[in-house]
């Protein structure tokens, strides 16, 4: 399910698409704030540009509200249903959700952004 060359490897990982050798954020760790958007310019492998064309990354903004939806009702219908919290704790959980999960989701959106306009290719290193 996760092995290279697939599109959810590259997803969840945050791997180069088209090599999947190389992380695309200088800082692995999501929750670095600071560092959160910061990406490397080209892969050292295969040398694709992240940046396909100028401000490409606010598409994964769009990506990135579906995410936050999708977040946000998971969350209440956990609390509200499994776990029987009135409407107020249940829309508490839901902001503590969505502020805890934020640099992943922010991370993830791009990921899914990037992968749906690059492909894998397994000769790319050698090109």
């Amino acid at each position: 399910m996760l092995k290279k060359g697939s599109k959810l490897n590259s997803i969840l990982t945050g791997t180069c698409p088209r090599c999947q050798e190389e992380s695309m954020y200088v800082d692995k760790n999501p929750y670095n704030l600071p560092k959160i958007l910061e990406m490397r310019e080209n892969c050292s492998h295969c040398g694709l540009h992240y940046q396909i064309e100028p401000s490409f990354f606010y598409g994964a903004m769009y990506v990135n509200y579906g995410l936050t939806v999708i977040v946000g009702v998971a969350a209440f219908i956990i609390s509200k249903v499994f776990l029987g919290l009135a409407l107020t704790p249940s829309f508490i959980t839901i902001i503590l959700a969505l502020v805890v999960l934020m640099p992943i989701n922010t991370r993830l959106a791009r990921n899914i952004y990037i992968n749906m306009f690059v492909r894998f290719d397994k000769d790319a290193v050698k090109k």
